[in-house]
């Protein structure tokens, strides 16, 4: 395992900056390390990612100095342990309405005493190699306070019952921040297909301040990040418009 590379970068300061895919790409991730990029982040709510294909991407990033994290499906343990057990070093959890999902998915990431988060076998434990985890961490005990510290666990604030909520969701202890999600929160507020509409960008700044005040993060205070869909629908989208109507010749 390396050192959770946002949590590096943010040490130092500064935002991360975070490439992300709805797809398993190693030869994207490869290229996001050399445009210097600090972390990749993987959508498991509405991307395609197998198991196989998370090991890929991790084993690929983490070596070349990029730590990797997930938005996962849902937030039952055993999903959850599914893409930690790969390797992945922060979890958001997607339509997080109450202090009891928060505590859940908390609860997933973090070994205990912080959390109860399971032992696996894979990349997430380095895989269970005793001479690693004794040498390195000083044994288990000493790798899962580690491994804990070098977690960040995000919980998805994406609806108005999850906003009512807010402030019994931020004192889950084990919960670092939250994020947004403003076309599912625009919907629940009665503003389908306005993701901009003032009433969801009030909340959501509303939902920020106090979780700033309460002493936890929100995401996009510690990333700043693109991916291959933004920068093919905008970047590359203006290039084609540019050149659509190039003539022939010198």
């Amino acid at each position: 395992m390396i050192e959770n590379t946002i949590i590096k970068k943010n040490k130092q300061g500064l935002k991360a900056l975070s490439f992300a895919l709805t797809f398993p790409s190693t030869q994207l991730v490869e290229w996001a390390a050399r445009a210097g990029f600090d972390a990749i982040s993987l959508d498991g709510e509405h991307g395609g990612f197998s198991p196989s294909d998370v090991d890929a991407i991790v084993r690929v990033a983490n070596a070349l100095g990029m730590s990797v994290t997930a938005r996962v499906p849902n937030i039952e343990p055993n999903t959850v342990n599914l893409w930690l057990d790969r390797g992945i070093q922060g979890i958001v959890g997607p339509h997080i309405e109450t202090a009891e999902e928060a505590q859940k998915l908390a609860d997933a990431c973090l070994f205990p005493p912080d959390g109860k988060r399971s032992w696996g076998g894979g990349r997430g434990t380095e895989f269970g190699d005793t001479d690693v985890l004794n040498s390195k961490y000083g044994g288990k005990l000493g790798f899962a306070k580690w491994t804990n510290a070098n977690m960040i666990v995000s919980g998805q604030i994406e609806s108005k019952k999850g906003y009512d909520n807010v402030d019994g969701i931020l004192k889950v202890k084990g919960l670092g921040g939250i994020t947004g999600g403003p076309n599912d929160f625009a919907a629940s507020l009665g503003h389908p297909g306005e993701p901009d509409h003032p009433e969801r960008q009030k909340l959501t700044a509303d939902a920020e301040a106090r979780a700033r005040k309460a002493g936890k993060h929100v995401a996009s205070d510690l990333t700043v990040g693109t991916g291959i869909q933004e920068l093919m629908l905008g970047q590359v989208r203006e290039f084609a418009r540019k050149h659509a109507k190039d003539k022939l010749g010198p």
